[in-house]
């Protein structure tokens, strides 16, 4: 199983950030959600590792938790 990479790996995380701002503008809190959601779900795909996928699970969970 491959290990959960936490380190900053985007370039230009910044552009991206606006980016996903972009893509949520005019949409309803609905549709906001079910952006997120496909986006999620894009992305756990091109993952693929379920080990990683729960990882990152417990990673977002715990810092909903503060």
């Amino acid at each position: 199983m491959t290990e959960l990479n936490t380190a900053p790996n985007i370039a230009d995380p910044d552009g991206f950030y606006e980016e996903l701002l972009t893509a949520h503008e005019g949409l309803s809190e609905e549709e906001s959600m079910a952006l997120n959601a496909r986006l999620v779900l894009l992305l756990a795909n091109h993952v693929g590792d379920r080990g990683v996928l729960r990882q990152a699970l417990a990673a977002a969970k715990g810092a909903a938790r503060g």
